[in-house]
């Protein structure tokens, strides 16, 4: 692993040491002419080049037959480019100067991607991460952008792509939250980690997380000495999730921790904790979204 993030690295600095630098374009270059040159870098996915050379078009040609539609592919030039928070203002600006155009919801979905896509950081392009982990502001950014497109434009031929994103958004804020309570159990903070299990239950329903969230409340709850709620909980959890991890074959809860504490292995008590300590309760045990 650690040769694979070498390589990765090296070839993202070697990119970086690459100067692409846009050609000198002669003051009387024709409107038209600057905007092939601009699609042609798009299709060879040069995006740097294609949002130079969008940005001058647009600069000489501010009135152009062109100017909107170099407006419009500025969006997913920057976006192509890993320029995220261009991309959303690039989009913010079509939408305020062309509200009527015919493919205003395309800058509404662009809006949406790239501030999804905002969260990532470098390595997250090539390396497989958890996206659960990430920061949740992108992606209650991202899902309210895509609610937006679908209110205004239910036609649009974004509209499907756009609704199904918003389910895996969805998935992935309710994971978050069983995240949340899984930091919560190892702070010890146990009503707070049956707090967000019920907040999984209650406010997102039809998710892969919600078998977790009762999951989360019945442990919570035993930790807390709380056995009528986690009775009802499990009840829940075993009626609807019979095959949950934490269930046994009878639906039983099976609970190893107490609030005596966390069980102990003897190399933990052998070096009075340094080594080897006891995992807290988790849940993270759905498949990935």
């Amino acid at each position: 692993m650690k040769y694979v993030l070498i390589f990765l690295l090296s070839l993202f600095i070697l990119g970086c040491s690459g100067n692409d630098e846009l050609p000198d374009i002669a003051a009387d270059t024709g409107e038209r002419q600057m905007y092939e040159e601009a699609q042609r870098y798009m299709r060879t996915k040069n995006f740097d080049l294609s949002v130079r050379s969008l940005e001058m078009l647009e600069s000489r040609y501010p009135f152009g037959k062109y100017a909107e539609q170099a407006q419009l592919e500025l969006i997913y030039a920057h976006y192509g480019a890993y320029e995220h928070e261009a991309a959303v203002e690039a989009a913010d600006r079509f939408i305020r100067l062309h509200p009527q155009h015919p493919s205003v919801d395309y800058a509404y979905y662009m809006k949406g991607l790239a501030a999804y896509t905002s969260g990532q950081d470098i390595l997250s392009r090539f390396l497989p991460t958890d996206e659960t982990l990430r920061d949740t502001n992108h992606a209650k950014e991202a899902f309210a952008e895509f609610a937006q497109l679908i209110s205004r434009f239910p036609d649009s031929p974004f509209a499907a792509d756009a609704k199904a994103r918003m389910v895996h958004l969805r998935n992935l804020l309710a994971r978050q939250e069983i995240n949340v309570a899984n930091y919560y159990f190892r702070r010890g903070a146990y009503l707070a980690a049956a707090n967000r299990g019920r907040y999984v239950v209650e406010n997102f329903q039809r998710t892969p997380a919600v078998s977790d969230g009762l999951a989360v409340m019945a442990q919570g709850y035993i930790l807390l000495g709380l056995d009528d709620l986690a009775q009802d909980a499990i009840d829940v959890l075993a009626l609807n999730y019979p095959s949950h991890p934490s269930l046994d074959d009878e639906g039983n809860y099976r609970s190893v921790y107490t609030l005596d504490g966390l069980q102990r292995s003897w190399i933990n008590k052998a070096t009075f904790g340094l080594f080897d300590p006891p995992r807290p309760p988790q849940f993270n045990n759905r498949p990935k979204i």
